[in-house]
């Protein structure tokens, strides 16, 4: 039987999914992307905002008229959204056959056997373990990156309790995936020839306190740094407030990790930091760049912002402008508040109307806009380490051969790139090579191999 496997929503997903592949292809089954040609379909949800909500929704209502007309004989949905809104989800699309919980994936082949033995239309049975069930590792994956580079999830759920945040209700508090079994991960990664790490969870900056009572994260770096085969490790979902000096000289003394840093702020207003639940103010992000800076001299800082809080004024959009332009992030996105239903923020007075969001995002994102151009240009002049994406098969020439590539600065399928032309020789798709930056276009770099 083929199964169609359709993945929603963040890199910590596409782990889950990945297991979860893993353990079906073990039972036999195998997997195809056409719709025509599936038997059963699988659709791992996303509810973190209101897009990705009806993402879902689409998706699962979209296999549900297949599922309806017996094309498929089983429906299955798991992740953020079956775990959210399992009775509406039973109420409103009865084709979906089983739901299975956050903590519940590793029931995904009974889900899929059961179902097809009853081989009844519609006959529900749900799969809801304790939220809080303990993370495992070790366990085989079916590679969905094209094995250049893919992620280790250290940690599920979240203890933060931001005001705006439904992630601790749907994916539980926070727990570390044992660093032994992380290991084992790790490595099965670099044997399947990944030669780019990705650190994810809701935050990595935390790993290991619920397990060993201290930060981790330094501890497992250094281990991963020791796998052979591995170039570049880099960390992402790092809270401002938990970044300590080990982790910031782990960063800087060992070469494999990225001197790479995604540091959500979300505002630059102390006000609405407070009333979001944020667990910083705009002196101490400031102080915190100042000092990565000062240590890591190149280090690359990504961070993410909301847009329209309730109670954001324009004098707080304005804070928020001023540590932008002050402090110049080499990343930055920009979502409008999302009223998540079950969150603190969702019920505070003074909501933002969606145009006062929009327009704001748009600001910062303009402002941001003229600092990543001024950024990339000057990058010329300077010797960057980049990895191969593929070949330009159109712009070949008598000059050589042109390749597009990505720096320690740009993280898989959120930054830029780096074009590289002018080469001799024929590179695959994960080789590493010197560009000195010759040009930039708007975001994306231009260069030519060096040594």
């Amino acid at each position: 039987m083929k199964i169609l496997f359709v993945s929603l929503g963040c890199d910590k997903n596409r782990v889950d999914t990945e297991v979860m592949l893993g353990m079906l292809s073990s039972r036999g089954y195998s997997f195809t992307d056409d719709e025509d040609e599936a038997q059963a379909a699988v659709v791992n949800t996303c509810c973190f905002i209101n897009d990705a909500k009806e993402e879902s929704i689409n998706t699962i209502l979209e296999l549900a008229e297949r599922r309806k007309s017996g094309q498929l004989k089983a429906l299955i949905v798991t992740g953020c959204l079956g775990q959210r809104y399992q009775d509406e989800i039973q109420k409103e699309i009865p084709e979906v056959d089983e739901i299975l919980g956050i903590s519940s994936t590793d029931k995904i082949i009974d889900a899929i056997d059961e179902t097809i033995k009853r081989d009844k239309l519609f006959s529900h049975k749900n799969y809801f373990d304790d939220l809080n069930k303990k993370p495992v590792g070790g366990m085989k994956r079916v590679i969905t990156t094209g094995g250049l580079y893919n992620y280790l999830k250290i940690a599920e759920g979240c203890d933060k309790h931001c005001s705006y945040c439904i992630i601790p209700k749907v994916r539980g508090s926070y727990r570390s995936v044992p660093m032994e079994e992380l290991l084992v991960d790790a490595r099965n990664l670099a044997d399947a020839g990944v030669t780019e790490l990705l650190l994810v969870a809701q935050e990595t900056t935390l790993y290991g306190t619920d397990l060993y009572g201290e930060k981790k994260l330094p501890e497992l770096l250094h281990k991963l740094c020791e796998i052979e085969g591995f170039r570049w490790i880099r960390i992402l979902y790092c809270y401002p407030e938990e970044i300590n000096e080990e982790l910031i000289q782990t960063i800087k003394s060992e070469p494999k990790i990225c001197h790479y840093l995604d540091i959500p702020i979300q505002s630059g207003a102390d006000r609405i930091l407070k009333k979001m639940g944020r667990r910083t103010n705009n002196a101490e992000i400031r102080a915190l760049v100042e000092h990565l800076r000062e240590e890591i001299p190149d280090i690359c800082i990504r961070t993410t912002l909301i847009s329209g809080f309730p109670g954001e004024t324009a004098a707080d959009h304005n804070e928020t402008m001023d540590l932008v332009r002050d402090l110049r992030f080499d990343r930055l996105g920009v979502f409008t508040y999302s009223q998540e239903e079950d969150t603190p923020a969702a019920v505070m007075p003074d909501q933002v109307t969606e145009r006062v969001k929009n327009t704001r995002r748009n600001k910062l994102m303009r402002l941001q806009q003229e600092i990543a151009f001024e950024n990339a240009e000057n990058m010329i002049g300077k010797v960057v380490d980049a990895v191969i994406e593929g070949r330009i098969t159109d712009a070949d020439d008598d000059d050589g051969l042109s390749y597009v590539a990505r720096t320690y600065k740009d993280a898989p399928d959120i930054d830029g790139y780096v074009f590289v032309s002018g080469i001799k020789r024929e590179l695959m798709t994960g080789d590493y090579i010197k560009v000195l930056i010759t040009g930039a276009n708007e975001y994306d770099l231009i260069g030519e191999e060096t040594t």
